[in-house]
C-alpha cells in the first residue's frame, strides 16, 4: 500500500508542478517567448531541490506552456528538453550549495534557446548576443525568483514536500 500512495503522490506532485508551470507561462505569455525571455514558470526550476517529481512535471508543463503559447514544434521539442536537462541537474544538486540550483537552467537555455531562435525563428541577430539576452532573461526567472521561491519553501519543505518514491 505504501509504495502505491508514494506513486500517487509522485504524480500529484508532478501535474501540479506542470500545472502551475502552463499557468504561470501563459498569463506571462507576452515576456516569456522572444529573443528577451522573462518566463516566470522558470521560477519553478528550483523545485527538483525538493522533490523528484519535479523533473518530469517541469518537462510536461514546459511543453504544454509551449503549445499553448504558440510555439512552433522546434522550439516545443528542443525548449522542453532543455528544461527537462535543467531539472535533472537541478536534482543532482540538490545536497549542494542553493545557489547552485539555478545554474543548470541557467545554462541549459542559453546553449539552446538561442540556436531555436536563430533556425527555428529565423531571428536575424548573434547567436552570442541571443545567448546574453536569454541568460539574462533566466537569471532573472530561474536565479533570482527561483531563489526567491526556494527561501520561501525551504522552511517549509517537509510539509509541502512530502517524500515521493
Amino acid at each position: 500500500m505504501k509504495n502505491s500512495s508514494n506513486k500517487v503522490l509522485y504524480l500529484a506532485q508532478a501535474a501540479m508542478i506542470a500545472a502551475i508551470y502552463v499557468v504561470l507561462t501563459v498569463v506571462g505569455a507576452s515576456l516569456a517567448f522572444g529573443e528577451v525571455q522573462i518566463r516566470f514558470a522558470e521560477a519553478l526550476t528550483i523545485l527538483p531541490v525538493f522533490t523528484p517529481a519535479a523533473i518530469p512535471g517541469l518537462f510536461v508543463g514546459c511543453l504544454i506552456g509551449n503549445t499553448l503559447g504558440g510555439a512552433i514544434l522546434p522550439d516545443i521539442i528542443f525548449g522542453s528538453l532543455a528544461t527537462l536537462i535543467g531539472a535533472i541537474f537541478t536534482w543532482s544538486l540538490r545536497n549542494k550549495s542553493k545557489f547552485l540550483a539555478p545554474v543548470p537552467p541557467v545554462v541549459a537555455n542559453i546553449i539552446v534557446v538561442p540556436f531555436v531562435l536563430k533556425y527555428a525563428y529565423m531571428v536575424p541577430l548573434p547567436i552570442p548576443f541571443m545567448m546574453l539576452t536569454v541568460g539574462v532573461g533566466e537569471v532573472i526567472s530561474a536565479g533570482v525568483l527561483g531563489l526567491i521561491l526556494y527561501g520561501a519553501l525551504n522552511k517549509y519543505r517537509g510539509i509541502i514536500f512530502k517524500k515521493a518514491l
